[in-house]
C-alpha cells in the first residue's frame, strides 16, 4: 500500500470515528470534545513553530480560534450569570493571545492559552458526573416516578 493510500485510509477512519463520537455525545461531552480538539491543535502548532512549518501553524491556530469561538458561543449567558460572563471574557482573551501567537510565532502565548484551557477542561471533567446525573435520571428513579403517579 502506498503512503498516500495509507494516509488516506487513516484519515477516512479518523473522520468516521470522530463523526461517530459527535453523534453519540451529550452536550457535556461535546464541550469536552471541543476542548480536547483545541488542546491537541495547540500542541501541534507549537511543534510546527519549532520546525518552521509556518503555514500549518497558521491553519492549526485558526482552527483553535474557531473552536474557542464555539466554546464561547455555547455559553448560556442568560442563566450562567457571572461564571458565564467570566468564561466569555477568558475565551475572548485566549482568542486574542492565539491570534498574537500566530502573528509572532510565539510558543509562550500558545503555552499560556493551553494552560488556561487545561484548567477549564479539568473543572469541566470534574463536574461531568453531576451534570449527567441531572440530565439523565437513572431508570430506577424514572420507574419510581411512573409508579407514583
Amino acid at each position: 500500500m502506498s503512503s498516500f493510500a495509507r494516509n488516506s485510509s487513516l484519515a477516512a477512519y479518523h473522520s468516521v470515528s470522530v463523526h461517530g463520537s459527535v453523534a453519540n455525545a451529550d452536550p457535556h461531552g461535546m464541550v469536552q470534545m471541543l476542548m480536547d480538539a483545541a488542546a491537541e491543535r495547540m500542541v501541534t502548532a507549537r511543534s510546527c513553530i519549532e520546525r518552521g512549518e509556518i503555514a500549518r501553524k497558521a491553519s492549526l491556530l485558526h482552527s483553535c480560534v474557531t473552536l474557542i469561538a464555539e466554546l464561547r458561543g455555547s455559553l448560556n449567558m442568560g442563566e450562567g450569570g457571572p461564571l458565564a460572563q467570566n468564561l466569555s471574557a477568558l475565551y475572548e482573551y485566549m482568542t486574542r493571545q492565539l491570534l498574537m501567537a500566530n502573528v509572532e510565532s510565539d510558543v509562550q502565548k500558545i503555552s499560556e492559552v493551553l494552560g488556561l484551557l487545561n484548567e477549564i477542561r479539568g473543572a469541566w471533567i470534574a463536574i461531568g458526573p453531576e451534570v449527567r446525573k441531572v440530565a439523565h435520571p437513572s431508570k430506577a428513579s424514572v420507574s419510581a416516578g411512573v409508579e407514583a403517579r
